[in-house]
Formats: structure tokens, C-alpha cells, sequence
């Protein structure tokens, strides 16, 4: 068959029609970001024989996917009382949506299985009756908003999102130009800095972007955005974007791609996808808060949510003619993802790892190191100093635990500034595992900020989370994250009555002193040396978090009227490193030497630049591996 072409494609439809049941109806076969999609008037015939969908897979080499065609949908409210009356009650339902862009039914239940049943006899009974194809969720222990607004959004803009998915398909399976070849690499940001990573990997066909961040520690326009105003970069040419994880270094700046016209995919995990949308939505109000414009606004975030297409780990996925991307597990946060893209049939592979933990942590697993090429490593250096060696994870907790229990005997209160995003739910778990089992001292945690969200969408993913955790939400029914010892703090008009109130454990947003309401804690808890302040996760140069870490005495803020006070700084200040979702200078180098197969080229990102040389120099001297530590606006060529 010729390669990528319509002519292709019209010859894979014939075969699609030759080789399913006339009986299945089909009405048309269209690409859909991509896969294929058949869209059939009886579509349970061909779910039923998916052994016969497979068999076409492997020989097209293309995804596939049944879907039912529009026409024979039930009306969604007919739909629903249906399979309502279909699902055993003992399944219990909690709820059902509608994505009409996908033609499914999403049911959210406490017993999954029921609603799939015996050999998923419930699932065809389903499809069977309505036409529209079950999407079975676990109902997670706490609901989170975010979710339930992107999915009503979805589905309110079903039909763009319609054109969207067939835009993107028909632009990955174009017709090829160009032999693949000349694979280069740019850096546009996040090289001998932390912040605003961003990675333009180019071939003579494909342009895709390895992620978009801004740089929170910097005032500087030229320094907080990656470097877009590169000639290599075109807006018009790019295929993708892939998101490595949430964290706002990582992914925000991705709307203001759509505010400038992009009309392509945003690739990443799905629990990525939520914590993404919602701390783009932080971004903008603590931006209006402060009265900075920022680079885009809500209606940029929207266009990025209906543009997204999340994957699941380990699924090869065409994301341009000749380039083939798999995400892995990274360990850092819910969701990260190692970014594996093939290039040609095999002429290239480059291996991304945004930010990962190469250890197991209690909230994820260790990230992932085997792959089924690598020639080009690009890594991230964080703490990849010479002494930058964290203690194990056991002995962080006890430090922790240790600074708790002092605080707390000398009356005082323990600030503890998270982002609301990973470090959390960590810092969460080992309270609660520690207090109940008598080792710290019990005493209110209050938490405020986005926390509370961020910890319903992790809850809504048990799948990416550690082994214990996971068995713990699904299996035991015990969700640690909901704790007693936890308090929500739901207005801000309880903060005075906290900081009045008995010795407690304060967790609040933001992780670097930046803004939200861990600033409000700091003002008034500050000037007492009873109390402590506990970093717990990186201090970004130039933040408040980092002035404070190294020993700052004094800070002027903004007061409650708006006028700058004076806040002598006296509380106690203690920075645990054990904690970090980045790997350390010891496990960065047993990464890059236990990764399977073994990597020609590694680049050095995502670190202070006497860090990344140090390390650069380290491997290169001790392992023969070449490795390189790029500078913003540098391009390499890889093939």
C-alpha cells in the first residue's frame, strides 16, 4: 500500500469493508486523531468479534476503534434510563455522562465489575440496546470539580471537538513529503535554569514540542517564557505538543500556543490532562490577584482542554507521519510521564524525561527504564550537584515527624508551604500513617488551597498511584487522603481563628511562597520563634521560598489594607530534601546507566548550570557516554 497518502486511506477502508460482517452496517471509516474509527449502525457485532479487529490492526499497523454511527443513538436521556435499568443495583451507580464526540457512555460506579459483567455480558447488553459504547469508571471516594466541568465542556462542544480529532488524524496520516531524516533538537527553555522547559524535536517532515512551560522565579519577560521567537519555530508547522507532567515549569504556557492560532493536539496522561486545566486555572487568578497581566485567559485554557488527547502509559500512538510517541511512568507527580518518541522504522529514539523519581515513593512507583530503543537521552538535573544527595525516604519522614513533634511541644505551629500537586498528597500520607500510629504528636491539620482538588483527581486514578495506596483506595475501601486528622479549610475567614487557635499543622499553597493563601499563614506566623516553617519540596532561585530557606530575616508584604509592612522573619526554617519527586545526583546517574538499551547521547537539562556540568562531566568521564549540557537557543542534529 502507498504510505500515508488519501489513496491509502480509501484502500484501507476496502479492506476494513471486506474483512467485517455486512451485518454491522458500516456507515464510514474516519481518522480520528490517531486511529481509525468505524463508525457502524449495529456496532455490538463488531465488538462482540474483536478478535476479527485485531487481526485488521495488525495488518493495517493503525489503531482501531468501533464507534456507533450518530443515527442509531438512543436520545442520551432514553439512553441513560436504560442502562440504568440494565446495570445490577448492586453495581451502584453513582453517575453516567455522555461524550457524543466519542459516542460513549461514561459510567462512574463503586463496583466497576458489575457494570461490565460475566465476559462483558453487561457492557453488549448495553450496546446492544442504546447504541452508544460503555466507558466504565471506578467512582472515586472524593469528587472533583475539575473533572465534572471538562467533562460537561466536552460535551457541550462535542461537535468541534468532532472536527478537531478528524483534523488531527487527517494531518498525521498526510501524505509524506520527505525521506525521514535530519532529526534535531532545540532547546527553547528549561537548559542550565529550572523553569520554562520547552524542546522543539523537528524532522524534515514533523515538528512536535516537548513541553511548555513559564519560569515562576523570574520578573523578566525574556527569562519566563520559553524562547518561541526561535527561527526553527513555527506555529503554523507543528504537529504536537507533549506535556511531560502538570507542574506550571512544565505545561503553563500551553494556551497561549492556542491564543496564537495553534490548532493541534496537546498529548499527554489523562490525570495530566486535569491537573494541568487546573492549575492553568490557578495561574490566571493568582495573576489577577496580583494585578499581572498574564499571557493568555480562560478561553485559551478551554481551547487547549477540547485540543487534548490523553493517553495511557504504554501506548504507542502516531503523532505525525514519522513519528511514534509512548509515555511512561515518571514517578515525580499523578500522571508524569517519561516521553518516548520513535522516529522513521526505527531510525531515531529519543527518550525525554521531564522530571522523574527514580525510587519508589508512598504516593508512586519508581519511574519506568526500559525501552525498546534509546538512542538520545535527554534528562532532567535538578539536584544533580555534587552534593546533591538526599537522604532515604524513611529517614525524611522521621525528620519531618522530629520537627513536628518539637514544634508542637513548644506551643508553636508548623507552616508547611506545597504545591498543591504531588508534594501534597505525599506530605499527607506520612502525617496520617505517622499520627496513627503514634509517632507524631496528633494534632488539626488544616488544609487549604487547591489541595483539596488536586487530592479528589488523585483519588479518581488510584491506577498511577504506588502499589500500597492503590490497594488501599480500591481493595481495603480506606481512603488515607480523608483522613480525620485533615480539615478542609473551605473560607478564608477561618485563617484567624487557626492562627489564634491551639498548636496545628498549617499545609497551604503555594510550594515556593509565590502567592495563595500560604502567604497569609506566613505574615502573621512569622514573627514567632515558637513556630516553624517546613520546605518541603525545590526553592526556585529568586522566590520568596528560596530567600527565606537561606536564612532571610526580614520581608516586606503586602498588609490586608494594601499597604507594605515590614514582617521580621523569626520563625524557625527547615528544609527536608528527602521529600523531592526529583531523582537525586546518585539516581539520575543510576537511571542513565541501568536504562535498557544503553544510550548514545545524553543532554543535560532542567538545573542550575553548575549543576548540569557537574553531572555532564560525570558521565561522560565515568561511562563513555557522550553527553552535552545545551544552552537556550542552541540546536543539536541527532541523525
Amino acid at each position: 500500500m502507498p504510505q500515508n497518502s488519501e489513496k491509502e486511506k480509501i484502500e484501507i477502508s476496502h479492506y476494513i469493508l471486506e474483512h467485517v460482517p455486512k451485518e454491522a452496517e458500516v456507515a464510514r471509516i474516519e481518522y480520528e486523531g490517531s486511529m481509525l474509527a468505524i463508525y457502524a449502525k449495529k456496532p455490538e457485532i463488531l465488538v462482540e468479534q474483536s478478535s476479527l479487529i485485531a487481526d485488521i490492526v495488525s495488518i493495517i499497523r493503525k489503531r482501531i476503534v468501533v464507534r456507533s454511527d450518530p443515527s442509531v443513538r438512543l436520545p442520551e436521556k432514553e439512553a441513560e434510563k436504560i442502562t440504568r435499568g440494565i446495570i445490577p443495583p448492586e453495581a451502584e451507580v453513582t453517575d453516567i455522562n455522555f461524550d457524543p464526540s466519542l459516542g460513549e457512555v461514561i459510567i462512574e460506579a463503586k463496583k466497576p465489575g458489575l457494570v461490565i459483567g460475566k465476559n462483558g455480558t453487561v457492557l453488549q447488553e448495553i450496546i446492544r440496546k442504546t447504541k452508544w459504547r460503555p466507558r466504565v469508571l471506578r467512582s472515586p471516594p472524593l469528587k472533583s470539580k475539575i473533572i465534572t466541568h471538562m467533562r460537561h465542556y466536552l460535551h457541550s462542544e462535542s461537535k468541534e471537538r468532532e472536527r478537531i480529532l478528524r483534523t488531527i488524524g487527517e494531518r498525521i496520516f498526510r501524505p509524506k513529503i520527505y525521506d525521514v531524516g535530519d532529526i534535531r533538537i532545540t532547546a527553547l527553555g528549561g537548559v542550565q535554569e529550572v523553569g520554562r522547559s520547552a524542546f522543539l524535536v523537528q524532522t524534515r517532515e514533523s515538528s512536535v514540542l516537548l513541553d511548555c512551560g513559564i519560569n515562576p522565579g523570574s520578573t523578566k519577560p525574556f527569562e519566563v517564557f520559553p524562547r518561541f521567537d526561535n527561527p526553527l519555530f513555527e506555529l503554523d508547522s507543528l504537529d504536537a505538543v507533549v506535556i511531560s507532567h502538570a507542574h506550571l515549569d512544565h505545561c503553563g504556557l500551553v494556551p497561549f500556543l492556542y491564543k496564537y492560532g495553534y490548532d493541534g493536539p496537546v498529548y499527554c496522561s489523562a490525570p495530566t490532562s486535569n491537573l494541568m486545566t487546573l492549575l492553568q486555572l490557578d495561574y490566571l487568578d493568582v495573576a489577577s490577584k496580583q494585578g499581572i497581566t498574564p499571557p493568555y485567559d480562560q478561553k485559551d485554557v478551554r481551547e487547549c482542554v477540547l485540543h487534548t488527547i490523553s493517553l495511557r502509559h504504554g501506548v504507542v500512538t502516531d503523532i505525525a507521519p514519522d513519528i511514534r510517541l509512548t509515555l511512561h511512568n515518571a514517578g515525580h507527580i499523578l500522571g508524569s510521564s517519561i516521553i518516548h518518541l520513535h522516529i522513521g522504522e526505527g531510525l531515531h529514539n529519543i527518550v525525554y524525561t521531564g522530571d522523574y523519581k527514580y525510587g519508589r515513593t508512598m504516593l508512586l512507583e519508581a519511574a519506568a527504564k526500559e525501552f525498546p530503543r534509546v538512542e538520545t537521552v535527554i534528562t532532567e538535573s535538578t539536584y544533580g550537584g555534587v552534593d546533591d544527595v538526599m537522604p532515604s525516604r524513611v529517614e525524611a519522614e522521621e525528620r519531618l515527624t522530629a520537627v513536628i513533634n518539637e514544634t508542637l511541644e513548644r506551643k508553636g505551629k508548623v507552616l508547611i508551604p506545597v504545591p498543591a500537586v504531588g508534594r501534597a498528597q505525599e506530605i499527607m500520607l506520612v502525617i496520617d500513617g505517622y499520627m496513627r500510629r503514634g509517632l507524631m504528636k496528633e494534632a488539626p491539620v488544616f488544609i487549604e488551597g487547591m489541595i483539596s482538588e488536586a487530592t479528589a483527581i488523585h483519588t479518581a486514578y488510584p491506577e498511577y498511584l504506588g502499589r500500597q495506596v492503590r490497594h488501599s483506595i480500591l481493595y481495603e475501601g480506606v481512603n488515607p487522603f480523608k483522613s480525620d486528622y485533615f480539615t478542609i479549610v473551605e473560607h478564608p475567614s477561618v485563617r484567624q481563628d487557626i492562627i489564634n487557635g491551639e498548636p496545628c499543622i498549617i499545609m497551604a499553597t503555594s510550594g515556593m511562597l509565590e502567592g495563595g493563601p500560604v502567604i497569609e499563614y506566613f505574615k502573621t506566623l512569622a514573627e514567632d520563634e515558637k513556630n516553624s516553617i517546613i520546605f518541603v519540596s525545590y526553592q526556585i532561585e529568586g522566590t520568596l521560598g528560596r530567600r527565606v530557606q537561606k536564612g532571610l530575616t526580614e520581608a516586606t508584604m503586602i498588609n490586608s489594607e494594601g499597604r507594605m509592612d515590614v514582617v521580621k522573619i523569626r520563625l524557625k526554617a527547615e528544609s527536608i530534601e528527602g521529600f523531592s519527586g526529583h531523582s537525586d545526583r546518585r539516581q539520575i546517574i543510576n537511571y542513565i546507566t541501568h536504562l535498557k538499551p544503553k544510550p548514545e547521547k545524553v543532554f543535560i537539562c532542567h538545573g542550575e548550570r553548575a549543576k548540569c556540568l557537574s553531572l555532564a562531566n560525570t558521565i561522560q568521564r565515568n561511562y563513555g557516554i557522550q553527553t552535552l549540557v545545551p544552552a537556550v537557543m542552541e540546536t543539536f542534529r541527532l541523525q
